[in-house]
């Protein structure tokens, strides 16, 4: 298995269309991550020209569609990146051969004039191969006998061969949070549109707050560099210093910069394509024609993933995965999972999967109730502080009372964490001391405050639960039957989930039905299995507090 390869397609595109899903196929046996494609329709091994220009044209751009989803569909860990620099219109500044950013290992090809001296000198008049890769020419068996279920339903057809209408200046926009499938085929047809330059706005800021999973979109500094990587290996005459930047409304550069021809659109954005032309005309400007990307259908969705190809499902895969690697991996025992989330999002409901999964559960919301009990330090500390009145008749510490003192004043609550904060990390340690000579292997720390208590050193892993402000409101008011203002209140007193998903090595969610969070958490669990088993037996440690 080789980590990156060069597919190079060379048959007539009407030929190519139908043996897309079994190439595809038959690659994704060969490349584990990264896979080149260079089209090179017609092409003979006997040419003369050691680079090739290809006309952008309406079968070419529907070929790379049909590569695109057919990649997402068979064989989604491949990073499928479609090479269109010898795409464009003989006026094009074409410059060959080009570098690749990531090291050709292997070349797949299905030219049928298998000379490969002729072939390999074609690649090298391309791309600059050093060491010359590995190379292997498919044979038609290679396409009659491979097939996938998850393409069979598919539309390979092409439609009839038009010139693509170009322009010096191309625009577009859009998230791009895990560069899929449907971004490539709205930058590939793009990328063919523009002769000279491209410019791409990335949303950013308030543009992304009704995302779903918002949290789990990458930085915006992340998206603008996979972009513009992207780029770089498609075709990287049309990229500038200025050409990929970050939008904090609709419109960014579209609507300034005079020399646009056209704008590339989705059909969800198509309004966006109408609203940019309307704003442009208001300034003086040209219109820009408007293309449309059909959407992509995603064969592989669950039922509360969406039915296209679309970054909100692939933060929906990312759920119970791990988002970044402990600092410091099964330094305790047994090792203590921190569980952290908002308020109703859905905790209780995920450490009585994990119990049932075999971990231990500490509750600190427990432990803190038990901090105010007579003859605990925090009492004496508590009334110390806040007075006799909070005492009430029976000898116990009045909460209602207390929390009239300190919700109003934010200094007055931070002093009572810090007397009750500390009590709890310490009935928390003899518990898990308890669970130790117990012989338990995994121990979840259920801890709303885990964070704001500063207790990231007391564990292994940060988990974090989320769900939408929306529907956390939902469930506040159902459950507590309170006004919506005041859960919002209770809600906005937290810190919150990007703050939490921040410091997060995994992410769960609660928001759709009981078997999505069971499959969720089963998945988080038997991943931790793995990590555990990767290395060696905890060395016991005191967690630190």
């Amino acid at each position: 298995m080789f980590t990156t390869g060069l597919l190079v397609l060379t048959a007539p595109l009407n030929q190519l269309s139908h043996r897309i899903a079994p190439i595809l196929h038959y690659a994704a046996g060969k490349v584990d991550k990264i896979l080149y494609v260079h089209l090179q329709p017609n092409y003979v091994s006997e040419t003369e020209s050691n680079f090739l220009r290809v006309t952008p044209t309406t079968d070419l751009c529907a070929a790379v569609t049909r590569l695109h989803t057919g990649a997402a569909n068979l064989c989604s860990r491949l990073d499928i990146r479609i090479l269109l620099g010898n795409v464009g219109k003989p006026t094009e500044p074409l410059v060959y051969p080009r570098t690749l950013q990531n090291k050709v290992e292997f070349i797949l090809t299905d030219c049928v004039n298998q000379n490969n001296d002729n072939f390999k000198t074609f690649m090298e008049g391309n791309y600059v191969l050093k060491p010359f890769p590995k190379m292997e020419f498919l044979k038609e068996s290679d396409w009659k006998t491979s097939s996938n279920d998850n393409l069979s339903g598919m539309d390979w057809s092409l439609p009839k061969s038009e010139e693509l209408q170009t322009y010096g200046h191309i625009v577009l926009g859009g998230t791009f949070d895990h560069v899929h499938a449907g971004h490539k085929i709205l930058l590939s047809e793009s990328i063919m549109r523009s002769e000279r330059k491209i410019t791409i706005g990335v949303t950013s800021g308030p543009m992304l707050e009704s995302k779903s999973l918002c949290e789990l979109i990458q930085p915006v500094e992340t998206r603008i560099t996979d972009v513009r990587n992207y780029i770089q290996d498609v075709k990287p005459h049309i990229l500038f210093d200025d050409s990929v930047v970050p939008i904090t409304d609709p419109f960014g550069p579209s609507i300034v910069v005079p020399d646009m021809g056209g704008i590339v659109v989705s059909e969800e954005t198509r309004k966006g394509g109408d609203a940019v032309n309307k704003r442009r005309k208001e300034k003086g400007l040209s219109q820009l024609d408007v293309h449309v990307i059909d959407i992509v259908d995603d064969t592989c969705h669950a039922s509360h993933e969406e039915t296209k190809i679309s970054s909100s499902s692939q933060r929906i895969r990312l759920l119970g995965t791990l988002l970044r690697a402990p600092q410091d991996h099964q330094s305790t025992s047994p090792y203590i999972i921190g569980l952290t989330g908002g308020i109703a999002s859905g905790k209780t409901s995920v450490c009585k999967r994990l119990e049932k999964l075999g971990a231990a559960i500490i509750n600190c919301d427990q432990l803190g109730h038990k901090a105010y009990e007579p003859g605990m330090k925090a009492y004496e500390q508590v009334v110390k502080e806040f007075g006799q009145d909070v005492v009430g008749a029976d000898g116990l510490i009045n909460r209602k009372a207390l929390g009239a003192k300190v919700f109003a004043d934010k200094s007055r609550l931070e002093v009572l964490n810090q007397i009750v904060w500390p009590e709890i990390a310490r009935m928390a340690k003899e518990q898990i001391q308890q669970l130790t000579s117990k012989g338990h292997n995994v121990c979840v720390l259920d801890a709303a405050v885990l964070l704001e208590a500063g207790w990231q050193d007391f564990v292994n892993e940060i988990w974090v639960c989320v769900i939408p402000k929306d529907e956390a409101l939902r469930r506040i008011t159902d459950r507590d039957s309170i006004p919506e203002e005041k859960a919002r209140q209770r809600i906005e007193s937290q810190i919150s989930n990007q703050a939490r998903v921040d410091q997060a090595n995994v992410v769960l969610s609660t928001l759709w039905e009981p078997e999505v969070t069971q499959k969720q958490v089963e998945s988080a669990w038997e991943l931790l299995q793995e990590r555990l088993s990767e290395t060696s037996p905890p060395r016991p440690k005191q967690p630190k507090i």
